[in-house]
């Protein structure tokens, strides 16, 4: 790669770190070239994207960031790929998770940062194990529903009730008139 294409693509990462809430280190070594594309197809149904980096582009990029963005200079040993997703951790972390379990754990993860928060490797395992946003959108629809469904029936209820009420009232005021 040419110097002036490597400072685009710092410059382009760099602004993606910036700006992507959900980023994966991996170490992909033990993949052919079939696998990494089933991989990047994989990740890019979960709404992520998957490239291959070399260690100093991606340190060159962190070093331009905040002084508040984590140092990943420790994690960038060894052939990196990178997962970054604009949607949400779940899906890819689903998909890289998936994935590396029909690939004899690879790639293996590295580190992570969502919300420019570190995930280690047992947070990112309980990420893969979350069911997708609808469906805990859908949960929590379902727990906030049910109470409200209760305070409904009795309403139903007490207004049932008061009809009763005013139609034996209306009897009586009838029988008294006649």
């Amino acid at each position: 790669m040419k110097r002036a294409r490597k400072e685009t693509f710092v410059a382009e990462f760099q602004e993606q770190l910036k700006t992507t809430p959900v980023f994966y280190l991996t170490d992909f070594s033990g993949l052919d070239v079939k696998s990494m594309t089933q991989l990047r197809r994989r990740l890019r149904e979960s709404g992520a994207e998957y490239l291959v980096v070399k260690n100093r582009l991606v340190l060159r990029a962190l070093q331009g960031l905040d002084e508040d963005f984590p140092d990943l200079s420790e994690h960038l040993t060894g052939p990196t790929g990178v997962v970054i997703a604009g949607d949400g951790p779940v899906e890819p972390a689903k998909a890289l998770r998936e994935f590396s379990k029909e690939h004899n754990d690879r790639p293996v993860f590295k580190v992570g940062l969502v919300d420019r928060r570190l995930v280690a490797e047992g947070q990112f395992e309980q990420l893969a194990k979350l069911p997708p946003r609808e469906e805990l959108l859908a949960q929590l629809a379902g727990v906030l529903e049910a109470p409200l469904s209760g305070f409904v029936g009795a309403l139903e209820g007490k207004v049932q009730e008061a009809a009763g009420l005013f139609e034996a009232l209306r009897e009586k005021k009838a029988q008294e008139a006649a």
